[in-house]
């Protein structure tokens, strides 16, 4: 029964925390801001902390602060970190432009620093209260041809969210199969032939049993279908063909002025990593290497040289967990991704775009469509100097997945998704295990035969 409060706790916890937030930026506004004469009259000044209550409220979702329930704790606590540091930047931005003139920033960086504090002990608290009023779920997987271990280990990584109780084959018999089903709270489809998970799926929804499936590449599809009404009959339109012409349009404007400022912005830092660089090995500073774009076009990408000189003597390869080959500057650009800013250069050429799928080389694409024929679909649209799956999952992220995570940014396009992909690419630069490398014995992201079924 207290199932359904669940989302009541969490909407009630983050109404506190977002009225905690505008009470405290109304203190300074009345108490430093709308003072010395300065008049206001009173629903401008309602306006101007709406304003940055409205802030607060866009970064904390857009970096999903406000699933207490749902991340990591110490994944919470870098969104509210992350959107009350943005949220204090446009609010002092927006003050003086109110006031017309630059004004004391020190009483935004102290009620800042206060949200911050309050909003940790805020979430642990909070956390803590969910964890006790809806303890993991008791899950049951039920997989198709192979055992899916990996997933099963991610899974186990939460147990703050799961308790995975039992592993069952879908081939075991179906009255078998159904009492198991009964026993737990929730059940995890991995990779079933259409017709056996259709089947145990309508059983679940008939019976209000919670399920969590891997999507296959048709659902995704399917997920970025049109619904048309032509006649008494429901259809769905899949037009299969990326991004529209007007949405390329667009997308080329947003890259071109999102290009622009961040080689201005990031241009001393820049000029400070290619000294370092330089002055290690005396190597040179860039490394290009051909890469894959929209329609398999090849072009050069430009990157800061992060590894020795000599790092593909063997092959090409993914870098490795505690790769030797990484320089010392190369551990420091790669883990907050700044060997990356030199790609800059591509996008205002246009061989890239700033939010896509991550361009491969042409020899590493070559080895995923021999076990994924499907790998190509990323490529109905630019490479990305970001995207979908830079931030959701992680360098050694496999294949299949990589390209699950694609297929849904290029079914799902819009200019708000590129606008929260590049607000959650903040987020990661904070993040040390999205820059993971693949074990020493890969030398790509394939893993083990049962991670690239389709």
């Amino acid at each position: 029964m207290k199932e359904q409060y669940k989302h009541l706790l969490n909407f009630c916890a983050n109404l506190v925390m977002l009225l905690v937030q505008g009470a405290l930026f109304s203190f300074i506004w009345y108490r430093y801001y709308a003072t010395g004469g300065y008049l206001f009259y009173r629903r401008g000044h309602w306006a101007a902390i709406g304003i940055y209550v409205l802030m607060i409220f866009f970064f904390t979702k857009t970096l999903n602060g406000y699933k207490i329930g749902y991340l990591r704790i110490m994944d919470i606590c870098l969104s509210h970190i992350l959107s009350i540091l943005l949220g204090g930047f446009t609010g002092y931005v927006e003050v003086c432009l109110i006031k017309r003139d630059y004004v004391d920033p020190l009483p935004i960086l102290a009620i800042s620093a206060i949200e911050i504090v309050f909003a940790v002990v805020w979430v642990y608290w909070i956390r803590h209260l969910y964890t006790i009023l809806y303890p993991p779920r008791d899950v049951i997987f039920i997989y198709g041809d192979y055992e899916p271990t990996d997933l099963i280990r991610k899974f186990g990584s939460r147990e703050d969210k799961y308790h995975i109780c039992e592993t069952i084959s879908y081939k075991e018999n179906e009255e078998h199969l159904y009492e198991e089903i009964n026993q737990y709270q929730a059940v995890m489809l991995c990779d079933l032939p259409s017709a056996e998970r259709n089947r145990i799926l309508k059983y679940c929804y008939r019976n209000n049993i919670r399920v969590y499936v891997t999507p296959k590449i048709s659902d995704i599809i399917m997920n970025g279908a049109d619904n048309i009404f032509l006649f008494d009959t429901p259809l769905l339109l899949c037009r299969n063909r990326g991004l529209s012409i007007e949405q390329r349009f667009v997308k080329r404007l947003m890259d071109i002025v999102i290009s622009l400022i961040g080689t201005v912005i990031a241009s001393p830092f820049m000029l400070i990593i290619a000294a370092a660089i330089k002055l290690y090995d005396h190597g040179p500073v860039f490394y290009k290497q051909e890469r894959i774009t929209r329609d398999g076009r090849p072009f050069m990408i430009y990157k800061f040289r992060s590894m020795s000189m000599d790092s593909e003597a063997a092959g090409a390869r993914l870098a490795s967990k505690n790769d030797k080959r990484v320089t010392p500057v190369g551990k420091v650009i790669r883990n907050i991704h700044f060997d990356e800013l030199p790609q800059l250069f591509n996008i205002l050429k246009g061989d890239m775009s700033v939010v896509g799928p991550r361009p491969e080389r042409q020899v590493i694409m070559d080895e995923y469509r021999k076990e994924l024929p499907e790998f190509d679909f990323r490529t109905k649209v630019k490479a990305g100097l970001t995207g979908y799956a830079q931030v959701f999952g992680k360098y050694n992220t496999t294949p299949y997945d990589k390209l699950k995570f694609d297929m849904q940014y290029i079914e799902n396009y819009s200019i708000g998704l590129d606008l929260k992909i590049l607000i959650l690419t903040f987020k990661i630069l904070f993040q040390k295990e999205n820059t993971e490398g693949v074990d020493e014995n890969q030398t790509t992201a394939l893993k083990s035969e049962g991670d690239h079924k389709i």
